[in-house]
């Protein structure tokens, strides 16, 4: 009873106030913080030809992969990361891309800015061979004319299994 007491008072007086709250431990990020972030993952996930990724911010836009060179920043990070993960998936022949979220570890917005940190999986296949990738997702939003878009962002796989798919036999 005192967590939700203590939420409304702070909720009350940041009204009161005319600012904003930090969000909640354990709160679940709303749709709109949640969409560039989708359609992130979607457009990772589809690789569709001819379309950019157009959910990052304008500029200022850092990223941090698994796959060389590591690190994107700079007026064209978002290029070169996208060039970057089209020849990651294309030599590590990726197909079947399945992501899933986990609830947020942690997730705050002040002003025009959020943080989250995402638990991840990513399914599909390596070569034909199915694997299984978890990680963290840190992600930072900028939010601009009333839209978030993606500022920066963090990967790091916890752990990554692959297995070999069994045939399976006629009766």
């Amino acid at each position: 009873m005192r967590t939700v007491t203590a939420a409304m008072t702070l909720s009350l007086l940041c009204w009161i106030l005319g600012g904003t709250r930090p969000a909640l431990a354990g709160e679940v990020p709303p749709a709109e913080i949640m969409q560039p972030i989708d359609a992130l993952a979607q457009f990772m996930a589809q690789l569709p030809a001819g379309r950019h990724a157009t959910m990052f911010a304008a500029r200022g836009v850092t990223i941090v992969e698994n796959y060389a060179p590591y690190i994107f920043s700079g007026a064209d990070a978002v290029a070169a990361w996208e060039a970057g993960f089209r020849q990651h998936a294309g030599a590590d022949e990726l197909s079947e891309l399945k992501v899933r979220f986990g609830p947020a570890r942690d997730f705050s917005v002040q002003g025009e800015r959020a943080y989250l940190s995402l638990p991840t999986t990513w399914t599909g296949r390596t070569h034909g061979t199915r694997f299984e990738e978890h990680g963290a997702w840190a992600f930072v939003l900028s939010r601009r004319a009333g839209q978030w878009k993606v500022l920066g962002y963090g990967w790091g796989v916890t752990r990554y299994s692959e297995s070999k798919a069994t045939p399976t036999s006629a009766n």
